[in-house]
């Protein structure tokens, strides 16, 4: 029976285990220039014994940020900061995807030299981001409505996730994942509340996948698709995205994803209290569809894991939170050891302090409080 400790293969990569580390922003990067730093390259290689790490939303262009601190892939200067990350798990035996991010109209002016953000349409998500003052503290700020993307901007865009996909390369990272959840620029384009043109990039569901498969075409042009990933979410509805076609649009995406040969979906599950639990027919309907690995994240604990994976309708779950404090999560799980909680303080931006500091059980003191993974 499949359990969170067989191996798998995902694609060219052997995973010892089922445990992958979802991937959370944490706003470390070095200012000016979002960079990715040694501080980053600590973090991530305590986590390294995932079977696979997920990294940190990383914009593929300035036009890409929504958030302050948050690190890009677009500058010489950032490929070389993640190269220091990518050497320091590898060394420390991992293996680590970089998540290519444009957050479309999750953003502000500020990220923009007072310009709009951009979006299929001009259409407010009714959000904040969180955006770092002159004081450099963070607080959470209104989204503005955005300006429509025009058609050359659009195709402009996708090359920026090509190119982008192509610096991950350089970076040393061994594949990518392409971020269409969470009412980020792709995902607004697949929903009929946020995406409201009447060019081929709009309308039927076929126009509304458009952007999405031109996005996944560029980046398989630099990335071999067996290591290429793509995040969805299908039950989020949070950021005016509650779109009642979503759910045969996500299906119909599969179906496409899975001819491309594009090797994992990652799906992001609601993950707060009374969230509505996912269908199994959705499940089912997504496992007949698609033919690569199937990866879940969403406030999942070991025994909701182990349950899901025996199913046979996942092949590997993703842990957020529960990395945070435990950077070595696998083996507390593996041994049935308690939980340290995390300080919710230090989630964004700051310094080594609840970022890099937090101990592996062996170095802890009897009596850690267990905490949901």
């Amino acid at each position: 029976m499949t359990d969170l400790f067989t191996p798998i293969i995902l694609g060219p990569l052997t995973l010892p285990h089922r445990v992958v580390m979802a991937p959370m922003t944490r706003a470390r990067s070095t200012q000016p220039g979002n960079i990715p730093n040694t501080l980053m390259a600590d973090y991530y290689a305590q986590r390294a014994s995932a079977a696979l790490i997920v990294s940190e939303a990383t914009q593929i262009s300035p036009q890409g940020q929504g958030y302050s601190f948050t690190p890009g892939i677009h500058s010489d200067e950032q490929v070389a900061g993640w190269q220091l990350v990518t050497r320091a798990v590898h060394r420390a035996g991992g293996r680590m995807v970089l998540q290519l991010w444009h957050v479309g109209r999750m953003s502000h002016p500020v990220f923009h030299d007072g310009g709009l953000p951009v979006a299929p349409s001009a259409l407010s998500p009714e959000a904040r981001v969180w955006v770092a003052g002159e004081d450099g503290i963070g607080r959470m700020v209104d989204c503005l409505v955005p300006r429509a993307l025009s058609r050359d901007e659009i195709r402009a865009v996708v090359d920026d996730f090509r190119r982008a996909a192509a610096n991950a390369m350089r970076a040393g990272f061994d594949g990518v994942e392409i971020h269409a959840a969470n009412g980020y620029l792709i995902d607004q384009f697949l929903r009929t509340t946020s995406n409201h043109r009447e060019d081929e990039y709009g309308g039927p569901r076929e126009h509304r996948l458009r952007f999405l498969l031109e996005v996944v075409d560029a980046v398989a042009a630099e990335v071999d698709p067996a290591r290429i990933g793509v995040r969805m979410a299908p039950f989020i509805t949070a950021r005016n995205m509650d779109c009642p076609d979503i759910i045969p649009t996500i299906l119909q995406a599969a179906r496409e994803l899975s001819r491309r040969g594009v090797g994992y979906l990652h799906l992001a599950e609601a993950d707060w209290d009374d969230a509505p639990q996912v269908p199994e027919d959705f499940r089912r309907a997504l496992r007949e569809t698609y033919d690569g690995r199937i990866i879940v994240a969403g406030g999942y604990d070991a025994a909701r894991a182990r349950s899901l994976l025996a199913s046979g309708l996942v092949d590997l779950v993703a842990f957020g939170r529960a990395f945070i404090a435990n950077p070595d999560l696998p083996a507390r799980l593996r041994q049935d050891l308690p939980l340290a909680g995390f300080d919710a303080k230090s989630l964004f931006g700051g310094t080594a302090a609840g970022y890099s500091d937090y101990p592996a059980a062996t170095e802890t003191a009897a009596g850690v409080t267990a905490v949901a993974a």
